[in-house]
């Protein structure tokens, strides 16, 4: 087989692929060309995989155990803080537990409706063998339990402090003491020879003597239903507490409240006088409970 290359000067030359000579040369020049692509794609291969081949194993592996160490301390952290959280609630459960149990005795309770020594019992059905066993506790378990102690307690308080506003408010509105800071009893309760006609009567209050112009006390909290003239009362007040008891205070020189006043205990309602069936300054006080007149005595005191 021949090649013939030919020229502008139609010059003519021919090859004989066939030849020794010419086949070696086209050997070297094949290997030569093969050599060449060879290298061309190692030294491609190498700038593309450069990057990925950053770091060894080892290397690798020791990144990894710091980041593990970094979590562990900012998980460790977290868990200090809540320690520190869960030992400040349940110092304020301890005072909480101790002002309950000093309530209770300040308000004379059963210390067995109100015990703030032990958990309150609870019980209920057993589940049939569902759930899952006990855990080893941990942190958040606790906080929770002491969050269920904290709504028991809370509930605790609530029932004693509406017990003990129910005690205060009773004696608030409960009808106790004199209408008078000075003075002296002139007339009990019961009968007695009427001072304007000699005959025998029923004297439904007691008569405190004392200075005209002086204060008249309201004896206990309540709502003012009379302020003015009554008949045989002279200048009355009235006051309803509540729970079926009223008081009234008569004969008085000037009323200080007037119908629908909210008056508190010991607080001046009248001035003292001598006005209606009267034969001198004084407060005729009445206690009315349901509608009847009772011996106030036993709310003065003797």
């Amino acid at each position: 087989m021949n090649v013939i290359f030919c020229s502008s000067r139609r010059l003519t030359r021919a090859f004989n692929l066939s030849h020794p000579v010419t086949l070696s040369l086209l050997s070297l020049l094949g290997l030569a060309l093969l050599a060449g692509v060879f290298a061309l794609g190692v030294t491609l291969g190498q700038h593309s995989t450069a990057p990925m081949s950053v770091l060894s194993p080892a290397a690798a592996l020791h990144a990894e155990q710091q980041q593990l160490a970094s979590l562990r301390a900012d998980v460790q952290d977290k868990v200090d803080a809540l320690a520190l959280r869960l030992g400040t609630i349940n110092a304020n459960l301890i005072r909480l537990n101790a002002l309950g149990k000093q309530l209770t005795q300040m308000a004379n309770i059963n210390s067995r409706e109100f015990d703030f020594d032990h958990d309150p019992p609870l019980g209920g059905s057993d589940s049939d063998g569902a759930g899952r066993g006990a855990q080893i506790p941990d942190i958040t378990v606790m906080i929770d339990q002491l969050g269920r102690r904290i709504d028991d307690r809370s509930a605790q308080f609530s029932s004693l402090e509406n017990v003990i506003l129910g005690r205060q408010l009773s004696a608030e509105i409960k009808p106790s003491g004199r209408p008078v800071r000075e003075g002296y009893i002139s007339s009990y309760f019961g009968e007695r020879m009427d001072p304007f006609n000699g005959e025998e009567a029923m004297h439904k209050g007691v008569d405190f003597a004392t200075d005209a112009g002086t204060d008249v006390l309201a004896v206990a909290a309540g709502i003012v239903t009379w302020a003015g003239p009554r008949e045989g009362y002279g200048n009355l007040v009235e006051i309803n507490h509540g729970n079926g008891y009223t008081t009234r205070y008569a004969h008085n020189a000037q009323t200080l409240v007037h119908v629908g006043d909210e008056v508190q205990r010991g607080q001046a309602v009248a001035v003292v006088g001598s006005t209606g069936r009267s034969t001198g300054p004084h407060v005729h006080f009445e206690v009315v409970r349901d509608g009847r007149q009772i011996d106030p005595m036993a709310y003065v005191g003797r």
